[in-house]
């Protein structure tokens, strides 16, 4: 009961409630996610399981995609539908409703490419070692720090009078519900997130994601092969018997001369280990394959 699978979370769950669910599903414990979504979105959410769970810190998954709907005319504390409304200008809607497609696409242009984003108040984000939210419902104020984050992609996708249905390509550490909230600023009459959808995030898409239901269905099956998902997502290496012992202890290998991170498979197409190039050596960073022998000494690399 091992891999990686794709889950297409559902709205109002949190992250650690689709794994808890996950866990029930599948009847082990072994299951993490990467990355997390606020229980409002929907979308993809990547799960490890079993010794999947030790890939998902070494996935790149620093390129998002959304697709959100931005409500002009009202603020709130959280900036997204889940908060409370903020007192707003009798006017905001007026000037919502009036604000005409140059203004509009003026004001998201400005929050495409790489900006300086305050994150919101109620964000994951930690201020002397505690959650930004865990402070706000205590009743302290936070005041985040702007932090640059790149957006490469702020369109119009369609505009329901002062709804606006608009898609996002972003970089991690973004905050869609941000972007909602300084749109409002840019306009004069506040807004607010009210629906978010992840569609991928990395390699990682709807089109290979799972609902719950199916993952109840299918159990194992929806599962993605440890082996399968590091062959496509890195770089493949393989070796004959003496490395493949070598890797498997945790030494060393002759380099492979690739940049980043590569997958190490066996003489039989085993997943091994993944690795990396340092220091003139290819070193394992995760070994899968646990030694069941003494293993031989380092395989010479040149030097």
């Amino acid at each position: 009961m091992e891999g990686l699978v794709v889950v297409d979370k559902p709205a109002g769950w949190t992250s650690h409630d689709v794994v808890a669910r996950s866990r029930r599903i599948l009847r082990t414990r072994r299951i993490g996610h990467a990355g997390t979504l606020d229980p409002m979105a929907t979308g993809v959410l990547v799960l490890g399981v079993g010794r999947g769970t030790r890939l998902l810190g070494h996935l790149a998954l620093t390129g998002k995609v959304y697709e959100a709907t931005v409500r002009l005319g009202v603020s709130t504390t959280t900036d997204d539908a889940e908060g409370e409304a903020l007192a707003v200008a009798d006017d905001a809607v007026a000037q919502a409703a009036a604000a005409d497609q140059p203004r509009l696409a003026a004001a998201m242009a400005a929050l495409t490419g790489e900006i300086d984003q305050v994150p919101s108040a109620v964000s994951a984000v930690k201020v002397d070692g505690v959650r930004a939210y865990a402070r706000v419902r205590a009743g302290q104020d936070v005041v985040l720090a702007a932090r640059r984050v790149t957006v490469s992609r702020f369109d119009l996708l369609a505009r329901r009078g002062t709804d606006l249905d608009v898609a996002v390509a972003c970089s991690s550490g973004t905050y869609v519900r941000a972007l909602a909230r300084d749109l409002g600023a840019a306009l004069g009459c506040g807004a607010h997130l009210t629906a978010l959808r992840r569609t991928s995030v990395g390699s990682f898409g709807l089109a290979g994601a799972v609902t719950l239901d199916t993952l109840a269905e299918r159990g194992a099956a929806a599962l993605r092969p440890l082996a399968g998902a590091v062959g496509a997502l890195f770089p493949r290496r393989q070796v004959d018997a003496d490395e493949a012992g070598a890797i498997s202890h945790g030494r060393r290998l002759p380099p492979f001369g690739v940049p980043g991170l590569y997958g190490v498979f066996g003489p039989a197409g085993e997943l091994l280990a993944l690795a990396q190039d340092t220091a003139g050596a290819g070193r394992p960073l995760v070994v899968f394959t646990p030694p069941s022998t003494p293993g031989p000494a380092e395989i010479p690399i040149g030097f």
